[in-house]
């Protein structure tokens, strides 16, 4: 049987509400991720700009640091410190270098090579506090040949200058320089790094228009200037070199400090919830997977963690066990008599902790970032 035409408009009518429904939920859920991650002081969800493969490797240091946060001599430490630099924060960040190598030597010192170092300091929110800004240069030698040890001293001069304002073409981009740091390296088996506090000068580049950068040069020193090698774009030379330049690997590790997320309190300690069931008032295990709620592109870690909520009734008489105010001990008393008039009081988290989270942010930044009021460890009659 064909189907009526009054049929077939009240099933389009119905589709058409159940779309419209979907697409308000949609909109539901979006709006609550970007109130949850406004309250996590983020101005949006993260997008990562690399692949899987081709973001960066998470630094040991900071590593270490998420460990220690979540270890239980960490329970009673200020959340708001970070004890491995001696300075107040709540975000610690890996900012990228986005600076290039300069292709060939350049004119004023014939035997130089330069890298252009740049750090994109947009990435802290205006709220936050710069603590601390160190520059950490890795130099590696690769490929390594434990011969050339053996062939006499291999040292390198390394100068480190600050661009205080662009260079027009055709001038003279040494009178745009402040020279930072000179140093003498030698070439060794292991990596050599040189780390420098640059916290002024980083706070300065948070200012529009003010970030110009660093340049660090490179000079080989050697009694034959033969032993010199053509630079080749891109830091790729051969593998027979008598001096072989360095990689070099840099990052800034800027320390910041949100004091809108920064409170005076007690840190979490082990909290083991019951699994018996009960309708009184408790705190109940909640499991949040980072995986559900489809984060795990960009967070790195935890996958998840044991937030809890709280759930319950708020029984005439308030024990003890229930944490009940004053106030909620006469509003159950008052619920007993007049069960229709007077609500009981409301179950509701009166203990929480925070966690750390290592993620990245949208320029492929590592971030270790720590967050309060996220898991429930008791629970109360309010």
């Amino acid at each position: 049987m064909r189907p009526t035409y009054l049929t077939r408009v009240l099933l389009l009518a119905v589709c058409c509400c159940v779309a419209v429904c979907d697409l308000s939920h949609v909109e539901d859920m979006k709006s609550q991720e970007r109130f949850f991650l406004s309250s996590l002081g983020l101005s949006g969800r993260p997008r990562p700009a690399g692949s899987h493969q081709s973001r960066r490797h998470v630094p040991s240091p900071l590593w270490r640091m998420f460990r220690r946060s979540e270890s239980v001599q960490a329970q009673e430490s200020d959340p708001c410190m970070v004890s491995e630099y001696g300075v107040r924060g709540n975000i610690i960040r890996y900012v990228q270098d986005q600076g290039r190598l300069v292709s060939g030597w350049n004119s004023v010192c014939q035997a130089c090579v330069e890298k252009q170092l740049f750090f994109n300091m947009s990435v802290l929110q205006p709220v936050e506090l710069l603590s601390l800004a160190q520059l950490d240069v890795k130099f590696h030698w690769k490929p390594f040949r434990p011969a050339s040890l053996l062939q006499g001293p291999r040292t390198l001069s390394v100068s480190l200058y600050k661009v205080i304002r662009a260079t027009l073409r055709g001038a003279n981009p040494q009178a745009n320089r402040r020279l930072l740091l000179s140093q003498s390296i030698q070439l060794q088996p292991e990596p050599i790094s040189i780390t420098m506090d640059l916290t002024s000068l980083a706070e300065n580049w948070r200012k529009p228009g003010r970030n110009y950068g660093l340049v660090l040069e490179q000079l080989p020193l050697i009694a034959d200037p033969e032993e010199l090698l053509p630079f080749h774009p891109g830091n790729s030379l051969p593998l027979e070199p008598a001096f072989t330049l360095p990689l070099i690997q840099a990052s800034l590790v800027a320390v910041s400090l949100n004091p809108h997320q920064c409170r005076s309190r007690q840190r979490r300690s082990a909290v083991h919830l019951p699994v018996t069931p009960s309708n009184v008032c408790k705190a109940r295990r909640l499991y949040i997977d980072f995986k559900d709620v489809g984060w795990q592109d960009w967070i790195i870690a935890p996958q998840g963690y044991m937030a809890n909520y709280c759930h319950g009734e708020c029984p005439f008489p308030l024990s003890e066990s229930l944490n009940g105010t004053n106030h909620a001990i006469l509003q159950t008393l008052v619920h007993s008599l007049d069960p229709h008039g007077t609500p009981q009081p409301c179950c509701v988290p009166i203990r929480l902790s925070p966690i750390s989270m290592l993620y990245y942010d949208n320029n492929d930044n590592v971030v270790l970032r720590h967050y309060q009021d996220m898991v429930v460890d008791e629970c109360g009659c309010r």
